[in-house]
């Protein structure tokens, strides 16, 4: 399978409603194959979510795309991912951004996750596994968060981590169906921006859903 053609198809595709240049370039270079289980290579560059294993998923590419344009990057930032998953979030925002701090609470996911990212090269993503706390506190504040799991609401605790003119980008909603949120902190009262409909696996821990 010619899996560069099937990228630059792919990239054609979400260029129609995404406008910033630099993230489908840094989208253009990343062999999303590499995250995706082998069984499901041949679906690497289609425009959907897949199983990445332990009721988990690789999220589309086109909502890849919007959520990590929303961050509104510009290559200086300290960016904090809540759900490492197959890693590949990570490997964008490592192209856009100074330094990445991504948090997986699955042992097994993240261990794959950084074998791909080191094979690709990556060194400025750190994976930790999450502790009590959602995120990761100790490296706070940061410039930008994006959470790829849904919350019932907007966690006090991530907004806490947010430089002030930070942005973060997080589903909010119910377990099965959620509004994509975009949350700037400023000093006095923060701007939120609706930026439509999607669907993410739950985000689980103190501020979001408890544990099934």
């Amino acid at each position: 399978m010619d899996f560069a053609a099937e990228r630059a198809r792919l990239i054609e595709h979400i260029s129609r409603e995404i406008k910033d240049r630099r993230v489908l370039e840094v989208m253009a270079r990343i062999p999303r194959e590499m995250f995706v289980p082998e069984e499901n290579r041949h679906l690497a560059y289609e425009d959907i979510p897949l199983p990445i294993g332990l009721d988990q998923t690789i999220s589309q590419p086109f909502i890849i795309a919007l959520m990590t344009e929303a961050l509104e990057l510009t290559g200086k930032e300290k960016v904090l991912e809540i759900g490492t998953g197959s890693g590949y979030q990570a490997a964008v925002l490592a192209g856009l951004a100074r330094r990445v701090v991504t948090v997986e609470r699955l042992p097994r996911l993240a261990e794959t996750a950084r074998k791909v990212l080191d094979s690709l090269g990556y060194n400025n993503i750190k994976i930790q596994l999450s502790g009590e706390t959602l995120g990761w506190p100790e490296g706070a504040p940061y410039e930008a968060i994006l959470v790829t799991a849904g919350a019932p609401r907007v966690p006090s605790e991530l907004v806490a981590q947010l430089a002030i003119g930070g942005r973060m980008v997080i589903p909010v909603g119910s377990r099965y169906l959620q509004e994509l949120v975009k949350i700037t902190r400023q000093k006095r009262k923060n701007k939120i921006e609706n930026l439509g409909g999607c669907r993410f696996v739950s985000l689980i821990g103190k501020g979001a859903w408890e544990d099934e």
